[in-house]
């Protein structure tokens, strides 16, 4: 029997902070962000940071209480989402994306049994970013990579990111797709939508771009997983194939966009057993992986809860709380 195996945990690495904390792009990167939140926001995240997120982030006794109350087993680590820095030129993006997955490697090397290590890489610099998930997987034994869901105001049909899913499908990493934050702008300012409703659109628009654009036809063997359950495709995914047979201009994948639900893998961060039901029912069981969002508040502390609530085989739901992730990544059956 597979351990309990959870996808999408983050990690803070301080010493990434102290490399970048004099770089001339981050203030322009802390102020594009904070426009997106209310000074409320602003205010709830930072004492959450100072106090249970700070700690939880970095404290690997603290995580692993936290795992054994959660009945996870092997947590898969990432990097937080803030520490994406897609702002950073080539030269420093180099240095901290480097620094970055030792630090998750150290921490998995040092717990085998309890952790892996997820890579991050510079999406921003497309064939850089190629070369540091080549280098993560060789050197750092990494068979995963975290990206958020576009950079360098580039989508991800885009050309120029060509040399970065072909490495990703060499070294056959899963690919975890994560927003930070949201391009909708001002709109969802308020009442934390910016992470309520833009996290999920940032990931569909995202997913949209990878099958409408041709991505997942050039490279057949790319193994992608889409975080909070794939935002809101999976569900309203009747409206991608209709605009497939009706519009032209839509007719560019060689199948209809449900054909590629079953090629995409998926976390359970889906806040609702009917929901999760629904993504078996789309996707099947086989591409579904736990995931818990730790340590932040928008993810779950419970997540077997969520899989002992919903209409699932007993096959189905070891699969998702294990085996898929097992079978995913290898050496952890």
């Amino acid at each position: 029997m597979s351990p309990v195996i959870d996808i999408h945990a983050h990690v803070l690495v301080p010493d990434v902070e102290r490399l970048v904390r004099d770089e001339p792009y981050l203030a322009a990167a802390r102020e594009e962000s904070a426009a997106g939140q209310t000074q409320q926001t602003r205010d709830i995240n930072a004492a959450l940071m100072a106090d249970q997120w700070g700690r939880e982030l970095v404290d690997i006794d603290t995580r692993l209480a936290a795992m054994d109350a959660m009945g996870v087993d092997v947590q898969v680590l990432s990097i937080s989402p803030y520490q994406y820095h897609y702002g950073a030129p080539a030269a420093v993006a180099a240095d901290l994306v480097e620094l970055a997955n030792e630090r998750l490697a150290a921490i998995a090397s040092g717990q085998p049994d309890r952790f892996r290590a997820m890579a991050t890489v510079a999406l921003q610099h497309p064939e850089l970013a190629a070369e540091q998930l080549v280098r993560a997987h060789g050197t750092h034994g990494m068979h995963a990579v975290m990206i958020s869901t576009w950079a360098g105001g580039r989508d991800f049909s885009d050309p120029a990111y060509e040399p970065f899913w072909s490495a990703a499908e060499q070294t056959g990493a899963l690919v975890l797709i994560h927003p930070i934050g949201s391009s909708l702008g001002a709109r969802l300012r308020e009442h934390y939508l910016g992470n309520i409703v833009g996290n999920p659109a940032e990931t569909t628009v995202a997913l949209s771009h990878l099958i409408f654009g041709g991505v997942l036809d050039r490279h057949p063997g790319l193994t992608v997983c889409a975080a909070h359950g794939g935002g809101y495709l999976p569900y309203y995914i009747g409206r991608s194939d209709h605009g497939y047979t009706v519009r032209p201009e839509s007719r560019t994948p060689a199948h209809p966009p449900s054909h590629y639900l079953k090629r995409l893998y998926y976390d359970t961060i889906v806040h609702s057993a009917r929901i999760l039901e629904q993504l078996v029912a789309v996707a099947g069981a086989d591409r579904i992986l736990l995931g818990t969002d730790y340590p932040y508040d928008m993810g779950t502390r419970e997540p077997l809860t969520l899989l002992d609530t919903a209409q699932l085989g007993a096959d189905e739901r070891a699969a998702i709380a294990g085996g898929n992730a097992a079978r995913l990544l290898g050496g952890l059956s």
